[in-house]
């Protein structure tokens, strides 16, 4: 049997004071988010407005939940969708002074853990209630790090032999057992019921992971080094990665990770083994493994031609198992993959062995007010181990990232904030490099990919990168004033730094022409003074000088304006580059309705209400 990865847990708040505690909490568990009760509470990693389903969606994602509120509540909004213990994850609750932590769900399969962190960073007790823990010190099926059970189910008999005080020998043939030896329990030389620490996969060999009374517990001794051609299919790997195992009857649960050289980061084939393993990918350059070639049983010049280094799979396997590390199984091949297997004298860490591969978000992060991030921005946020961006940008993000380490930069540097998020990424690191609105408009996800493109760098081009979509300006400022963007519109930027501004007038004369709502970015600044007069004098030549047009400055920060003005009247003084302009076409119109005026741009021109209702139905109802 497979571990599986323990998700990153959420904390659930539901009231400012339990922000406030969730944020202690997180800075002692890695990964973790804060989700915060949107009406009661600010500065959450992801607002909710439901609880119960909420709750409900991160437990059916096997996410551990730890509720900072009345263990009640939890119980009352997961009791429909709780069935099986063996699938279950970790539910805690946390009382909002910090006097408690009580596991409440899958206790052994991760919450007393949990419960033992958190305790321990709040200076407190953990309120551990599960028998094993209790009165043996130790939980058979959620071993310590370093261990995992073979056949989990097995657990149950067993602790149950040991708290009636009856006969379990334990077997040690491979893994320190002083865990086991110092706890609670008592072992005998023979009995019926067992504990056996080994390497060997005795599900296989000898049956034992199959009687119910033999609990098989795998040291996590073995690094597992792979290597194959560029796009291997994963299968291929997979298969030879099992086979290998099964050929030295190893365990699959004792290999504590998957190890290859850097220039196979991200070959997909490498990372369906790991996964197919539930044990982290990890990565050595060629200089790290050309040092093991004394130990190599079959070095290959040709290798060495290929990549630097004589060998890549047993090389791997001994740099990540260590100085006294033994090859057990040489390598093995097929047509397009390559696997071999080393022991380490004790488990292997496979967070400080080799460096991951990098990720790189490049992040959206809307206008500036934290309701308007997304939730897949404050998840990548929450993800992130480094943070790059302007300085303001990340001024707004205040609290969300203040246990991240911040690589802050002035405006104007966007090439230095690309190429550092780039480095830090091919470093192993998970960063998020952040921009306001949205990072594909006008923004930093084209200039990262135009450094691709200009340099390819083999360390950039192994990064894992992802695009997350932010709301844009002007998206936020039609909201604010209305619907003028309900039919066609374009987007021009005014700043003629990087497109030469004859290039921009034609843009701005074609839109015209085309009677588009025009939203303006990058419109006015200090020195760039009569671009939105040329702009608007082009504009004027097909729309009338009544034409509204919205100014929207500072949207959702302090010092929000939000304006609607004539088009004859658009000039310099009226923006800057905290502002967006969004210029009306022939169409649109400003209605005043109650103490507001609206601005909005009909989505049909000329179309009847039954015309409107078949469209509808002919889009079924995507339209709407």
């Amino acid at each position: 049997m497979t571990g599986e990865i323990m998700k990153p847990p959420a904390l659930i708040a539901l009231t400012e004071g339990g922000v406030e505690l969730a944020v202690r909490i997180k800075a002692a568990l890695p990964g973790a988010t804060i989700h915060g009760y949107a009406e009661r509470t600010d500065g959450a990693d992801v607002p909710f407005t439901e609880l119960a389903p909420h709750l409900q969606a991160l437990f059916a994602e096997r996410v551990p939940i730890i509720g900072i509120c009345a263990a009640g509540i939890l119980i009352r909004s997961l009791a429909g969708v709780i069935s099986d213990k063996r699938q279950e994850a970790p539910v805690l609750a946390v009382a909002e002074d910090a006097s408690a932590v009580v596991p409440l769900l899958g206790g052994h399969r991760g919450a007393n853990g949990l419960a033992r962190d958190i305790a321990q960073a709040l200076g407190i007790s953990p309120a551990i209630t599960t028998a094993g823990d209790v009165r043996l010190g130790l939980a058979l099926d959620d071993p310590p790090k370093g261990w995992r059970a073979a056949n989990p189910e097995a657990a149950k008999a067993v602790t149950a032999a040991l708290l009636a005080g009856e006969p379990v020998r334990l077997e040690v043939e491979a893994g320190d057992g002083a865990w086991l030896l110092n706890s609670g329990a008592r072992f005998t030389e023979t009995a019926d019921h067992a504990i056996v620490l080994t390497e060997r996969d005795l599900g296989e060999a000898e049956g034992a992971e199959g009687d119910g009374k033999t609990l098989v517990l795998n040291p996590a001794t073995l690094a597992l080094g792979v290597g194959c051609v560029r796009g291997a299919e994963p299968g291929e790997l997979i298969a030879l990665a099992r086979e290998t195992l099964a050929s030295a009857n190893l365990a699959p649960g004792a290999v504590a990770c998957v190890v290859s050289i850097d220039l196979k980061a991200d070959e997909a084939a490498v990372h369906a083994v790991a996964e197919d393993l539930g044990v982290p990918a990890r990565f050595f350059d060629s200089k790290r493994l050309e040092r093991e070639t004394p130990r190599l049983v079959n070095p290959s010049l040709a290798v060495y031609r290929e990549t630097g280094c004589h060998g890549v799979a047993e090389g791997a396997a001994l740099a990540a198992a260590g100085a006294a590390a033994e090859l057990i199984v040489a390598k093995r091949k097929t047509a397009n993959a390559t696997c071999a297997i080393a022991r380490a004298e004790e488990a292997i860490d496979a967070g400080e062995t080799g460096q991951a591969r990098g990720r790189l978000h490049i992040v959206g992060i809307g206008p500036g007010d934290h309701a308007y991030l997304t939730a897949e921005a404050r998840a990548a946020l929450a993800t992130a181990e480094e943070v790059v961006g302007y300085t303001l940008y990340l001024d707004l993000l205040g609290p969300m990232i203040e246990a991240k380490r911040r690589h802050a930069f002035p405006i104007g540097a966007e090439a230095a904030r690309a190429r550092a998020a780039l480095d830090l990424a091919a470093r192993g690191r998970v960063v998020a490099l952040v921009s306001s609105g949205d990072a594909g408009i006008y923004a930093l996800a084209s200039l990262v990919f135009e450094l691709l493109d200009a340099e390819d760098r083999p360390d950039w081009n192994r990064v894992d990168i992802s695009i997350t979509p932010g709301i844009s300006a002007m998206q936020a400022a039609a909201a604010a004033a209305g619907a003028p963007l309900g039919h066609d519109f374009c987007a021009i930027s005014l700043s003629d730094l990087l497109t030469p501004w004859a290039e921009i007038a034609r843009r701005l004369g074609a839109a015209g022409e085309g009677d588009f709502v025009v939203a303006l970015y990058n419109p006015a600044s200090a020195r760039r003074r009569h671009q939105i007069e040329a702009a608007r004098d082009i504009l004027l030549r097909s729309r009338g000088p009544e034409t509204p047009v919205l100014i929207a400055r500072n949207l959702t920060r302090k010092g929000q304006e939000v304006r609607i003005i004539p088009l004859a009247d658009l000039g310099p003084d009226d923006a800057d580059m905290t502002t967006l302009v969004l210029i009306g076409n022939s169409r649109t119109r400003l209605i005043t309705r109650g103490q507001r005026r609206w601005l909005y741009t009909p989505r049909g021109y000329g179309v009847d209400r039954e015309a409107e209702t078949q469209l509808d139905l002919e889009l079924g109802g995507r339209g709407a």
